[in-house]
């Protein structure tokens, strides 16, 4: 095992709505206090029993038209791992591409699956 599955994240336009609608359906805490994530304008967190989902903002936010292959499904995986080098050496190897190691300071990176998805390592 490289990682472990810290969150679902679904981009949206107001982070704030989409959190409340899952709320209203799952339960849980909006932005309950956590240091993996910063909430903010553009990024907010559901905490629930077992799952924590995660919603990102993104300008000019086009929903996706299913099942439109031209309007695709919008989210990624964000991966806990304890060290990040380690992991990143492994996802490259089982055929996983870097997409943004950020500015070596950051706790995660960005990276594709070999479909093209992006999915986060994230620093636990």
């Amino acid at each position: 095992m490289i990682a472990e599955l810290q969150c679902v994240v679904l981009d949206c336009a107001d982070v704030v709505e989409l959190s409340r609608f899952y709320q209203a359906l799952l339960g849980g805490v909006v932005n309950q206090p956590d240091p993996r994530w910063s909430v903010g304008d553009g990024w907010a967190t559901l905490h629930t029993d077992g799952l924590v989902l995660a919603f990102q903002r993104v300008e000019d936010h086009r929903p996706p038209r299913w099942p439109d292959p031209a309007r695709p499904q919008q989210s990624h995986l964000d991966l806990g791992v304890d060290d990040l080098e380690r992991a990143q050496e492994d996802v490259l190897a089982q055929g996983a591409t870097l997409l943004d190691e950020g500015d070596g300071k950051r706790s995660w990176r960005i990276f594709a699956d070999p479909a093209g998805h992006p999915f986060c390592l994230v620093r636990e």
